[in-house]
């Protein structure tokens, strides 16, 4: 394996055995003066992942500069474990993930491929075309808003769903996502945490920080148990750090809505998502709230639109009956707003 490659993908795991990496302990990375600007990159990839969710790709001409990047994400990767905060790993597995796409895009077949078995996706890239399993597919296009990544609208043959360049990397990302995601925390040993307890410190401040500016709470008079199974799941999500479908993101806003939350507030349960952009995210919040052009918002979708939408899940026995085909329905009967009959 060249230095270029494992640069740009240090997560594979044959980076290990490079000579040149191999031969580099946990401890020289830490402590190292030799080491400084690894560190100070890897500080730099965990901070630009909290700070905006992306990683910048530096320039990879010279060998040291590429020896650099390898071992900057080790160190990273040491940070986000030392500081064991979920929100932190997930929005860092996300960063990561993205920067790898971005090289992904301009890569060929041969060394797509490569990533696609680091990553676990069963695939086959054969005279240019790009395939995924659909069990794959269907796993990792899930989260993913857009009609556009219904299987409906792709071929599929013999198990497999052909996709375009484009997409067959983004569905990577997620997967790559998910395997960083799962590697953290590492445990690491007390030594290393007091080496790097100054960049630890760094990182946790510029979080707290930025979790503070998201701390208001709903004040009205919301139970947890008045709210419909399926409401309650996409809420669960919000509120742990979970990548919403559109779909979901959709119902969740606009269900609170109607009931009565207003978009600040629905808005701090979205800033623990690994993608959260303030602007971006305020502005579909009030595009479904009506705020933004001042008029009615969005009625929650109705019981059948929610499980077309594959999001109906855990029905209960006020699920099943026949004049709750709503889950505005199925919160003002438990809340004590509607008829129960």
């Amino acid at each position: 394996m060249d230095l270029l490659f494992a640069a740009r993908y240090p997560f594979v795991d044959s980076v290990s055995e490079i000579p040149e990496i191999s031969s580099v302990s946990a401890e020289d990375v830490v402590s190292s003066p030799y080491m400084e600007d690894v560190r100070r990159r890897g500080l730099s990839r965990v901070m630009e992942a909290l700070e905006s969710a992306e990683i910048g790709t530096p320039s990879l001409l010279g060998k040291s500069d590429r020896f650099t990047e390898i071992m900057s994400y080790p160190y990273a990767r040491i940070l986000v474990s030392c500081v064991n905060d979920r929100y932190l790993t997930k929005r860092y597995a996300l960063a990561e993930a993205s920067r790898a796409a971005d090289y992904l895009e301009e890569e060929d077949p041969k060394r797509i491929d490569a990533i696609a078995r680091t990553v676990g996706a069963k695939t086959q890239i054969v005279d240019g075309e790009f395939k995924m399993h659909f069990a794959d597919y269907l796993r990792l296009a899930s989260r993913i808003k857009g009609s556009e990544w219904k299987l409906v609208n792709h071929d599929v043959g013999k198990g497999f769903v052909t996709l375009p360049k484009g997409k067959f990397v983004r569905l990577l990302q997620n997967a790559l996502q998910d395997r960083i995601e799962s590697e953290l925390p590492l445990d690491v040993p007390n030594a290393i945490a007091n080496a790097v307890r100054g960049d630890v410190d760094a990182i946790s401040y510029i979080l707290a920080d930025r979790k503070s500016r998201f701390a208001t709470e709903f004040t009205g008079d919301l139970n947890p148990d008045h709210l419909p199974p399926c409401i309650r799941a996409l809420l669960g999500g919000a509120q742990s750090g979970t990548n919403l479908p559109h779909a979901g993101r959709f119902a969740l806003v606009s269900f609170l809505n109607n009931i009565g939350m207003g978009s600040e507030q629905i808005l701090t349960l979205f800033s623990q998502s690994p993608d959260f952009d303030e602007s971006k995210s305020i502005y579909q919040i009030k595009h479904i709230t009506g705020e933004l052009y001042g008029r009615e918002g969005y009625t929650a979708p109705e019981c059948k639109t929610m499980k077309t939408n594959g999001i109906c899940v855990n029905e209960d026995d006020l699920c099943a009956r026949e004049k709750v085909n709503h889950p505005l329905i199925y919160y003002r009967i438990k809340s004590g707003t509607g008829r129960r009959d």
